[in-house]
């Protein structure tokens, strides 16, 4: 019975313990005494659409999870559930799956897939260190969930131990902040966010205190701002004008492998505070809180340019915008546009300057797309005195549908460098396009974050020549068979392909926003940073406690990353 269910074998020690292995999970009065020493109750985490089963007798709450499926902060607020559903279900090698679906008349039963069967439900530092020492004595495969936003599964775990982060909800500012061991002179006006707190509330305390914290973009803010946003780079809209996430964070708090609960900064632990700024989430331990350097409050202005076109013009406004990216960039525009053969539609923001002088920057490019499009196109500018105000009013929305959010989804991308979309913006915006598909063109990079020392932190140096960072994504409805699954993941690795050949060796990828399919992550998300990284994993976490997938030290691991390889 245990080779049908894949249980490890427990004499091997190069496997992680998994559910429910009755040769080494632990028992009843083993999680019974975890939980006396952790403040919640245990969880034991379900997919969310479980209540909607039996179909004949629903179990829970069926009409609130069919409302809510695409609602970012409630997907959030499940332990069992992922922003992409897909990855709450888990596919054998045999092609035989185990889902959990919505959609009941498919006839499928629920099953528990890749969501933990147990966990610690963290709300603060000493729950976690608990479910540290108790998933590393008894061999447990980890996971670390806040919101679930993560394109690669990272937040899942077939039979796994779940620590669950996203009640750590305290904030707080300090105007006169040090980091701990850093001399006097070393302050900063500084926003302090435990590792649940999300982006919608890090804006709503900045804003309380008349100051931006770089964040991201996310329909209602659901993304968490202290766990593999920041770990992974922390790209924002904001980035070519006040830098990336890593490049704002001045301290961690973070408890290691060994149960420890270490404050990390410049002056504390520094090559643990260099692999923290873009090496990687859920690779060195578990997050308890970052404090960010903040900045002042700004008028901005907001742009938006939507056009329905014809393949050729559609490419070749594609084209025209590829090309102009970087002048944007450079002024501390940042922005997001889309491109596909029947059009074009980008929204942006021009920080700390007058809507005369944005008016002035976009408008030879308004003038193109209006001649294009034989003045069709809408093209609007409008000022706001802050970017809280503009956030609250374009992209704080929980708008369903967008992002992704609730769809069965697989994603690839490249940063683009600067010197290819500025000497190539044709051939760019041709092999973009030539995969028949949307592609989502990025402008958070260039600008300030260009401006940084590339071995400043562990993140890619690529990130420091970039003008832009490219997403593409298939997605597919419930029920679909596995083997059009395997068909459209080949789609996927063909998309990758064409993206290689476009930017070359070393271009490099988002390691929050990438592809499950890289043939050498090492390079492509952490370029020559990765022995250095790796370096500092065996140091922080020598027996491989953290593992997630294309993370630094992973290629030790088989695919399921329950097993060292031989």
């Amino acid at each position: 019975m245990s080779s049908i269910l894949g249980l490890n074998d427990t004499s091997d020690l190069r496997c992680r313990c998994l559910y429910p292995d009755p040769s080494c999970w632990p028992s009843d009065a083993d999680f019974a005494s975890l939980a006396s020493q952790v403040s919640q109750p245990l969880i034991y985490p379900v997919p969310p659409e479980s209540a909607c089963y039996p179909a004949s007798d629903p179990s829970g709450n069926c009409a609130e999870v069919i409302a809510s499926t695409s609602d970012g902060n409630w997907r959030s607020n499940q332990s069992g559930s992922m922003q992409s559903p897909n990855f709450e279900t888990f596919i054998f090698q045999n092609g035989s799956i185990r889902a959990c679906f919505l959609n009941t008349s498919l006839g499928v039963p629920c099953q528990q897939g890749s969501v933990p069967p147990v966990g610690v439900d963290a709300r603060m530092a000493e729950d976690i260190q608990a479910a540290v020492v108790f998933a590393k004595k008894w061999n447990l495969r980890v996971v670390v969930k806040n919101t679930g936003h993560d394109y690669l599964g990272r937040s899942a775990g077939r039979g796994a131990f779940l620590i669950w982060t996203h009640n750590m909800k305290d904030i707080s500012y300090n105007a006169s902040f040090i980091p701990e061991g850093g001399p006097s002179d070393a302050t900063y006006s500084a926003l302090t966010l435990a590792a649940g707190v999300q982006w919608h509330e890090a804006y709503d305390a900045a804003e309380a205190n008349n100051r931006i914290v770089v964040g991201g973009i996310s329909p209602g803010g659901s993304v968490g701002s202290a766990g593999g946003w920041i770990q992974g780079g922390g790209h924002s809209i904001l980035s070519p004008q006040l830098e990336l996430g890593v490049d704002n964070a001045i301290q961690f708090t973070i408890v290691t492998s060994f149960g420890s609960h270490l404050t990390v900064n410049a002056y504390s632990h520094p090559s643990l505070f260099w692999a923290l700024r873009g090496g990687g989430g859920g690779t060195y331990g578990v997050l308890t809180s970052v404090t960010y350097n903040t900045h002042p409050e700004e008028p901005i202005v907001f742009i938006v340019v939507e056009a329905a076109a014809t393949p050729t013009i559609a490419q070749s406004i594609a084209s025209e915008f590829i090309g102009f990216s970087p002048s944007l960039s450079d002024l501390g525009w940042g922005g997001y546009a889309y491109f596909s053969s029947q059009g074009f539609l980008f929204y942006g923001i021009a920080p700390n300057t007058s809507w005369a002088d944005a008016n002035a920057t976009i408008k030879p490019f308004f003038d193109f797309v209006a001649n294009a499009t034989s003045g069709t196109a809408i093209e609007a500018t409008h000022p706001f005195p802050s970017f809280y105000s503009l956030y609250t009013s374009i992209f704080s929305s929980n708008t369903s549908g967008t992002d992704g959010i609730g769809l069965n989804a697989q994603i690839v991308s490249r940063l683009l460098p600067r010197e290819l979309v500025q000497n190539e913006p044709e051939r760019v915006a041709e092999t973009l396009l030539s995969m028949n598909n949307t592609v989502l063109y990025h402008v958070v990079a260039g600008g300030a974050v260009s401006k940084i020392n590339p071995d400043s932190a562990g993140l890619n140096p690529a990130w420091r020549k970039a003008a832009a960072h490219v997403v593409l994504a298939e997605t597919w409805p419930e029920g679909t068979s596995v083997s059009d699954i395997r068909l459209l993941e080949d789609t996927l690795k063909g998309y990758l392909g064409v993206l290689e050949g476009l930017v070359g060796p070393g271009g490099g990828a988002y390691f929050n926003e990438a592809s499950l399919y890289e043939s050498n992550f090492q390079e492509t998300f952490f370029g020559n940073h990765y022995s250095r990284l790796e370096a500092i994993k065996d140091q922080y976490d020598p027996t491989g406690l953290f593992v997630v997938v294309e993370g630094v030290g992973s290629e030790r691991w088989d695919d399921t990353l329950d097993c060292l390889k031989a």
